[in-house]
């Protein structure tokens, strides 16, 4: 390690983790009785496996959640092509049924292990991968130090560094250089964060762009859309998505501000569903008639606002409006929301001001006409009315955000250029190996 701080600081990181090892079986229950841990598969985070370890070169990505899972999906896919097995590991419920559900057998889905030593180590000692591909910003202290002691490269992709944790890290610069340091490679989404990995102490450093601009549009059944449509009629819609709490009042605000004038349909899709049940009543209380999707409730023209209480169905959500409001940005200060999906599938994008987590897409759509951003409800009340009652304006508002994202594609080749000298040995070795099953 770079400094005798930084090995004081990482030893007591690991002892600590030690002591409350113990502690961690009954706080994981206590999350699987609330629905955020998957009980079945509880001792993967631990470190256990639950599935064979491959023959043959492998590759650990793991994605955090949803919106990271959904970036790598077509880095897996290139990977795949090479004849290298992916492992890919998540930390939520909702990442590990997407996973599921978009990749199947592509890839084999294990939940993340602690961040402690014994369960990194029992982890890495079953599946010994080759290479280790994180994406965005997962910096986990004992994970790094286990790579390392076992010569296992560890590679940052489609990296972001937000203010709060560049200022967080610039203030133990010492730990900051020994964990980034032990980094083979940073491939940073913009040119401000490969700065501030370097300034961190990560050596090798290069800049991508957006993974999540070169994913596919997310799907949808075309069966459910076409009955939705029709009973929509010739009603308006905006929707507010990946809303976090308070967005959706704000969102009751704007519709009842607007109902009279434009008598729209609101859809509203907060960014956890299992908060429904709550946010359902605190609508129904104002007054508003609420249809659900998971009750596959007709939207009949009385109908106030559809919500969106699904997961894996964003595709549906926004191929249902032409102007979507994308939430974790009007109350929240923790960095915005992806705003690539509603302009990739045709919406003029309203957003809150705290987007920095997303500053360069939300600066590139700005740029382009295709993304305005507004300060309060009030001003969200405006936006979404303009929209709505300007055709000409929303349509070429459209197709500024179709433009900008064509504009902004290439992160995937470029990300899977910077990865050949780690994945171009392994792709030999692949293929030099006989075709067999899998070891126990």
């Amino acid at each position: 390690m770079s400094s005798l701080r930084a090995r004081v600081a990482l030893s007591a990181y690991r002892w600590a983790g030690l002591a409350i090892y113990p502690l961690i079986s009954p706080y994981l229950t206590f999350r699987a009785a609330k629905g955020k841990e998957e009980r079945a598969r509880r001792l993967e985070r631990f470190g256990y496996a639950s599935a064979n370890r491959p023959q043959g070169p492998l590759v650990w990505i793991h994605a955090a959640s949803v919106g990271e899972t959904m970036a790598v999906i077509p880095l897996i896919r290139e990977i795949r092509r090479r004849d290298i097995h992916v492992l890919l590991t998540t930390g939520t419920i909702t990442s590990a049924k997407l996973a599921n559900e978009r990749l199947g057998d592509e890839a084999i889905h294990q939940y993340v292990p602690l961040d402690l030593k014994p369960a990194i180590s029992r982890f890495l000692e079953y599946w010994q991968p080759d290479c280790a591909i994180v994406a965005e910003s997962e910096i986990w202290p004992m994970t790094i130090i286990e790579l390392e002691d076992r010569h296992i490269p560890q590679i940052l992709v489609n990296a972001r560094m937000s203010d709060r944790s560049f200022a967080r890290w610039q203030r133990r610069p010492s730990l900051s250089e020994a964990l980034f340091g032990s980094l083979a490679l940073v491939i940073a989404q913009s040119d401000l964060d490969a700065e501030r990995f370097r300034d961190l102490g990560a050596l090798q450093v290069m800049k991508s762009g957006n993974l999540k601009v070169d994913t596919d549009a997310p799907p949808y059944d075309a069966a459910v859309f076409a009955r939705y449509m029709k009973q929509i009629g010739n009603r308006k819609t905006w929707a507010a998505v990946s809303t976090f709490d308070g967005e959706e009042n704000a969102a009751a605000i704007v519709h009842q501000a607007l109902t009279e004038r434009t008598d729209q349909l609101t859809i509203i899709v907060p960014r956890h569903p299992e908060r429904c049940d709550e946010i359902e009543a605190k609508l129904v209380a104002q007054g508003l008639k609420v249809a659900r999707r998971t009750r596959e409730d007709a939207l009949t023209p009385d109908v106030d606002i559809f919500l969106g209480d699904t997961i894996g169905e964003m595709g549906l959500y926004l191929r249902m409006t032409e102007v979507a409001f994308v939430g974790r940005s009007l109350f929240e200060s923790k960095g915005g929301q992806n705003p690539l999906e509603p302009a990739m599938l045709g919406c003029a994008v309203l957003s809150g001001g705290h987007v920095q987590n997303f500053r360069e897409a939300y600066q590139r759509l700005a740029r382009s006409g295709s993304a305005r951003l507004v300060r309060d409800t009030d001003m969200l009340t405006k936006g979404v009315y303009y929209l709505l009652t300007n055709d000409d304006v929303r349509r070429s508002t459209i197709d500024a955000g179709f433009a900008a994202v064509q504009e902004m594609r290439g992160a995937l080749a470029a990300t899977v250029k910077g990865l050949e000298p780690y994945i171009n040995p392994l792709t030999v070795k692949a293929r030099l190996l006989p075709k067999t099953v899998a070891q126990a």
